[in-house]
């Protein structure tokens, strides 16, 4: 399953054109796509209009729903994030740090606009769709 971050989402939802929405209307139609529990929060809470929110939220749900963050992805995200700290890449928000890992340990690829997300798959081995 390919899961797709809030940055391509977000893109999507607002109508813009580029290779990574492109490729999530296509992948759309033949499946295999998903969300985590986190995305789906990171999406959501950017609506301000109740009807947009609601659209949005029956269209997501209707996807594979990764839940929560058990508790050995928590700490295997925050010693990934201490790995690429050593090597001198700074991951700025947890919550990436805990969607990479999560995609890394259930075997998923990740489809993002989100240079947080690039140490993991340099050094990591997270698995990216460069469309």
């Amino acid at each position: 399953m390919v899961i797709v971050d809030s940055s391509v989402w977000i893109d999507a939802l607002n109508g813009q054109q580029t290779p990574e929405t492109v490729w999530l209307r296509g992948a759309l139609t033949r499946g295999g796509i998903g969300i985590s529990s986190l995305i789906l929060c990171e999406v959501l809470r950017g609506f301000r209009l109740d009807r947009d929110f609601q659209r949005a939220k029956t269209m997501l749900l209707a996807l594979p729903v990764l839940d929560g963050v058990p508790t050995q992805v928590a700490v295997k995200a925050a010693e990934n994030f201490r790995l690429l700290q050593q090597r001198g890449i700074t991951v700025r928000k947890t919550v990436d740090c805990l969607i990479a890992t999560a995609c890394m340990e259930g075997g998923h690829a990740l489809l993002h606009k989100d240079s947080d997300f690039r140490g993991f798959e340099t050094h990591l081995g997270l698995k990216v769709i460069h469309p």
